[in-house]
């Protein structure tokens, strides 16, 4: 990645660090040695990273930890509003972070903010979409979700294991609108998923699912992405990923600093880190998963065929053509959980 002469990291290392280090509630694309290194080697702050997967499981960490055990919290962007309502999340100085750079679909300052205050910020984007072996099954079928449920693949899909995005994308197929989901009509979901589940050879969280597509053991996944045949292209290049005409599921994620945090400049700086145009590029080819980057400007510091594997000319199509994950409150999130259990337990 090419380096601009005056970079956000030393811009961040003339105040000297008041912590040795912080702690931080993350994804595991936020775990990356190339992403936290630098930002270590210009501050002198040590990032501590735990890593988990789902709002609902961070939430739940929360509420088991003590008060300033976290310091940093990355979140899905549309459950930003429910740690806001929990006290969880502090305010950020919205001077402080460059969102006139990002794409401005992803700003989400609704998401983000409440009453014009800022309690988060978006770092990275992407699709829960079809991923598939190109080779194995014939591409055009891919743009169609109907064909998932035909027959046609049936003992050769697997489905991503977050119940979020599965259960919008299952949505989207059926022709509703994530945004208008709620524990009414989430019942009429319920025979499309199982369907989709019986079509199914398993279900898998993250590495599971590139692990089945890259050894062949499936040929298609459900939930799949940029962000799941990204890292696996060098080795796979047959694998592909597309936004079928129903549409897709656009996630992103938000992260912010915890109202409890004792360390609360020290966090934002790593929060700027984060979304500056060179963490942003080093967060976009994060080894656990690639995604789209919030800033623009991290164009500037990544290569050609990094932007093409992203397929970042084509962004103004996706993002018109992508829905973003329901904003679930607490009754329509354990009716999300309950549907997804039924079916993670049917045969």
């Amino acid at each position: 990645m090419r380096l601009l002469a005056t970079s956000a990291l030393a811009l961040l290392a003339a105040t000297p660090a008041m912590a040795q280090e912080i702690n931080a509630l993350m994804w595991c694309d936020h775990t990356d040695a190339a992403l936290l290194d630098p930002f270590t080697e210009a501050t002198g702050i040590t990032v501590n990273v735990k890593e988990y997967e789902g709002t609902a499981a961070g939430l739940a960490i929360l509420d088991q930890s003590q008060p300033g055990d976290w310091d940093v919290f990355q979140i899905d962007g549309v459950d930003v509003g429910r740690a806001v309502d929990a006290g969880l999340l502090a305010e950020l100085p919205a001077d402080a972070l460059p969102t006139a750079d990002f794409f401005p679909e992803v700003v989400m300052a609704e998401q983000n903010g409440r009453d014009g205050k800022v309690y988060a910020v978006t770092d990275k984007f992407g699709y829960n979409t079809i991923a598939f072996d190109r080779t194995k099954v014939d591409p055009a079928d891919m743009e169609d979700m109907a064909t998932l449920t035909s027959g046609k693949y049936d003992g050769r899909i697997m489905i991503y294991d977050y119940y979020v995005p599965i259960i919008a994308l299952t949505a989207i197929g059926a022709g509703a609108a994530t945004a208008e989901m709620n524990v009414e009509n989430l019942a009429a979901l319920t025979e499309p998923l199982m369907a989709l589940r019986r079509a199914s050879a398993q279900v898998g969280d993250v590495v599971s699912s590139q692990t089945a597509l890259a050894t062949g053991e499936v040929d298609v996944v459900v939930g799949g992405g940029e962000w799941l045949t990204a890292v696996l292209l060098a080795d796979n290049p047959n694998l592909d990923w597309t936004i079928p005409k129903q549409g897709a599921v656009r996630w992103a994620e938000s992260v912010a600093i915890l109202e409890a945090s004792t360390k609360k400049d020290d966090a934002l700086k790593f929060i700027q880190y984060l979304v500056s145009p060179e963490g942003q590029a080093r967060l976009a080819v994060s080894g656990c998963y690639w995604g789209m980057p919030a800033n623009q400007k991290a164009g500037d510091h990544l290569t050609d065929e990094q932007k093409a594997v992203l397929r970042w000319d084509s962004q103004p199509d996706y993002l018109a053509r992508a829905q973003l994950y329901p904003v679930a409150d607490a009754a329509l999130d354990t009716a999300m959980q309950d549907m997804w259990t039924t079916m993670l337990q049917a045969e």
